[in-house]
């Protein structure tokens, strides 16, 4: 099973070519198992209850036991609201984006996580009987009505560690720099609270994230700028959690500590793509979260992506990862969003992952770049030859091990 790895905020998130598992593992880039489930409704002892606003919950039996949770609430204006939860991997709700309830069936949408579930609700209001989906292959799931003395106890999510101050300037006050392991596969940026670490990243990889270019606006440099590879290990200075623009100020730091980094800037005419909004105006959410909390850009495959908490020159910046040359924003939107993204992927894409992709030729594939870009998040991408900011890289060193 191919996998590749890459940064999502302070996570390492997994990128794995066969199916995906529902729930917290796409999240927090934990090891997943698709599994099978045992039919079977629950018995109602009380008068049959037809609401949906209730707690459900069912087990997913496999080489481990799943158990879920879907709580769902109706509000004021009588619109459904619900969260998921997969207990066994921990108390942390995942949010549901729509959920709807119309002549007894059931239809919630986990765009976090890319799950589909579509069900029926059985004549006695007991349980509900259907199918999640979650990448190409539905898995039946029957969900039971909760009651006070079956409902299972949701573990308390774990403490949230407080953002460092934003107008903090950490440093790193310990790195580890050692090379890569010869037959290591992938790359990934992150980490939890108070460690920031990278694997199998170069030179080129982490000058790219530290300064949120493209690897055409890095000039010059050693031969092995793109070939050595690196694992850092990384303890910030300063306590709480490290927002994005306060990682890629260590980073830059230690590039000219430990690299020896230096260069200098021009403006030069590069081959582009611009990024504007589209006719209708943009589609976007606003997001959610503390605007200090670290921004994610995942990939639950390639061309299936999730963005929360991110500005459009955030996204710009990470979407330039994914593409053959720079990416410049000139959308003028002001803000954070939150959001997904899915296309057909091409050979142009997603070299740093490694081999290139082959577009898909089903029929019901979703559509190239550029018009999924436009549809689904109402901005536009095109190619053009623009000024761009190079770095010219003037000197720098291999790092010794320690």
């Amino acid at each position: 099973m191919a996998e590749r790895w890459k940064m999502a905020g302070d996570c390492w998130v997994r990128r794995v070519t066969q199916r995906c598992v529902l729930g917290a593992a796409v999240l927090l880039g934990c090891p997943g198992v698709w599994v099978n489930v045992v039919p079977g409704y629950a018995q109602a002892s009380a008068p049959a209850k037809t609401n949906i606003d209730d707690t459900w919950q069912g087990t997913l039996h496999g080489p481990s036991d799943l158990r879920v949770v879907v709580k769902i609430e109706k509000k004021p204006d009588g619109t459904l609201k619900s969260n998921f939860y997969s207990i066994d991997q921990g108390g942390r709700p995942i949010p549901i984006k729509q959920t709807t309830f119309s002549n007894g069936e059931l239809h919630l949408i986990v765009d976090i996580i890319d799950g589909v579930y579509t069900g029926t609700m059985a004549p006695d209001g007991a349980s509900i009987k259907g199918d999640w989906k979650q990448g190409n292959n539905p898995l039946p799931l029957i969900l039971a009505r909760a009651t006070p003395s079956t409902a299972w106890a949701i573990p308390e999510p774990p403490p949230k560690v407080a953002p460092m101050a934003a107008d903090a300037d950490p440093s790193f006050e310990v790195a580890t720099i050692k090379p890569s392991a010869p037959d290591a596969r992938g790359k990934g940026f992150g980490g939890p609270p108070g460690r920031f670490l990278t694997r199998n990243t170069t030179l080129d990889d982490l000058i790219m994230y530290a300064y949120g270019v493209h690897t055409k606006q890095i000039a010059g440099g050693p031969d092995w700028l793109e070939t050595a590879k690196f694992d850092i290990e990384a303890k910030p200075d300063t306590p709480g959690q490290a927002s994005d623009k306060q990682n890629r100020a260590m980073m830059r730091k230690l590039l000219v500590s430990r690299f020896a980094l230096k260069f200098h800037q021009e403006k030069r005419d590069l081959s582009a793509f611009v990024l504007t909004m589209a006719k209708g105006g943009p589609k976007l959410e606003k997001s959610e979260d503390d605007p200090n909390t670290p921004v994610t850009f995942a990939f639950r495959n390639l061309g299936n992506l999730i963005f929360r908490n991110i500005t459009m020159p955030d996204f710009a910046s990470w979407l330039q990862t994914v593409l053959d040359r720079p990416v410049v924003d000139h959308t003028k939107l002001e803000g954070r969003f939150q959001g997904t993204l899915k296309w057909n992927p091409d050979e142009t894409q997603f070299a740093i992952f490694g081999p290139p992709p082959h577009p898909s030729t089903e029929a019901d594939a979703p559509p190239e770049l550029y018009k999924a870009i436009q549809e689904q998040i109402g901005l536009k991408l095109d190619a053009e030859k623009t000024p761009v900011d190079v770095m010219v890289l003037d000197h720098v060193e291999k790092p010794s091990e320690n």
